[in-house]
């Protein structure tokens, strides 16, 4: 299964639990760890590990087996590790206070406004 598709299909089971404000971001480049980030929020612990645990069932059902998952028992902070790309569901408190978008996408702004990184 191709990154994108992954991603598709994360952002689908997020979206049938009802995530809100899910962000997929492309880090080819700027980390070798993954090469896509999926963020999403949930309302409360139990919507949290709802949504984990719906990514999770879909992946399986795909043959997208997990590498690993951290933080289903708490729902602070749900980490799915499918390869390629990692998904990160939090409260959005949590979500809030870490701000990975801003890390992620704002290391990329900072590279393009300093003429290191040419835009498509």
């Amino acid at each position: 299964m191709l990154n994108e598709q992954v991603v598709a299909l994360v952002i689908e089971a997020l979206d049938d639990g009802k995530a809100k404000n899910i962000l997929d971001i492309d880090v080819r480049g700027k980390t070798s760890v993954t090469d896509f980030m999926v963020i999403a929020s949930g309302t409360s612990a139990r919507h949290v590990k709802g949504l984990a645990n719906a990514v999770l069932v879909k992946a399986k059902e795909q043959g997208c087996k997990p590498l690993g998952s951290e933080g289903l028992d708490n729902g602070e902070w749900a980490l799915i590790d499918l390869g390629d790309v990692v998904v990160h569901i939090m409260q959005e408190e949590v979500r809030e206070f870490y701000d990975l978008e801003k890390l992620w996408q704002g290391a990329e702004q900072s590279r393009i406004e300093q003429g290191t990184v040419q835009r498509d």
